[in-house]
């Protein structure tokens, strides 16, 4: 059945309404990418402090590495993964990445349930989970696009807590990693134990001859969980990173599409006005013929 004239502008007006909102919606997830993407270089910063006065406490050699539980790789009988996702659609493939891949990784490493512990960071996360009777056994939901570390420190101080009381012997944190406004890679980093700091690696800045009031083995007690504490903070302002730019490309995307759209249908109306132009003429000749 021919779709009428009025139909077709109906059409054309709900397009460009619709194109109006994503194109608004891409202008905010504009504006709330730079500011993760500050929030994120800022961090860079401080945690690469952090990590040189690590490492130079570590390279004294005066610390048995093997006594501190935060640098002990223990045997493995349970994991923990932190799986961060999005609270929400409109980011494109963002979630779908992270969970697919999450999903294919626990067939993968785990035979059963026990094996591991999932901690969701994310609603559209934890709902996934759920529905596939794994029950995350903590959850945090309506994080800010530029979360701050107060709002994610009670599950954080709750992660590193659970590993030191033993209830799972290494952490991983899975998100999708940002590195640029168009990509993202999803990533799977170990974050407890810790056993990415080089006592070799080059401390520039750092004197060795410290004057400490306490021991460094008093000191790195308070050092290495707050070290932990911030990676996985910082995974979360990569990941939040990385869903701002997924839903400003979602968004501009549907706005592209939408004019494509509109485009295509101001040319079905204007061929369609013309076929009823043509019609109304044919049928003026034919009455005037007629009369004749």
């Amino acid at each position: 059945m021919a779709i009428s004239l009025n139909d077709i502008k109906n059409k054309i007006a709900s397009t460009k309404n619709t194109s109006q909102i994503t194109n608004a919606m891409q202008m905010v997830s504009a504006a709330k990418l730079g500011k993760s993407e500050e929030a994120a270089r800022n961090f860079q910063i401080y945690t690469s402090k952090v990590r040189q006065l690590l490492t130079d406490m570590l390279h004294t050699g005066t610390v048995d590495q093997s006594t501190n539980p935060m640098l002990i790789s223990r045997p493995v009988k349970k994991t923990a993964y932190i799986v961060i996702t999005s609270d929400r659609g409109l980011v494109g493939g963002y979630n779908a990445t992270i969970l697919k891949s999450m999903m294919e990784l626990l067939a993968e490493y785990h035979e059963n349930q026990s094996d591991y512990v999932i901690i969701s960071i994310g609603g559209m996360g934890a709902d996934f989970f759920k529905a596939r009777g794994i029950q995350p056994v903590y959850e945090l939901r309506g994080l800010a696009d530029q979360p701050s570390f107060d709002e994610v420190r009670k599950i954080i101080n709750k992660t590193v807590e659970m590993y030191q009381n033993e209830l799972f012997d290494e952490l991983y944190v899975c998100y999708n990693h940002h590195i640029n406004s168009l990509t993202s890679q999803m990533r799977v980093e170990q974050m407890l134990p810790i056993v990415d700091l080089d006592p070799n690696e080059a401390t520039e800045g750092y004197s060795h001859n410290f004057n400490l009031e306490c021991g460094r083995e008093a000191i790195l007690d308070q050092l290495l969980p707050q070290y932990a504490e911030s990676m996985i903070y910082g995974a979360i302002i990569d990941a939040k990173t990385a869903e701002n730019a997924a839903g400003m490309t979602a968004m501009q995307t549907a706005t592209d599409n939408a004019k494509k759209v509109i485009n295509d249908l101001t040319i079905q109306y204007n061929r369609a006005r013309q076929a009823a132009i043509t019609q109304e003429i044919t049928e003026i000749v034919a009455g005037a013929s007629a009369l004749e």
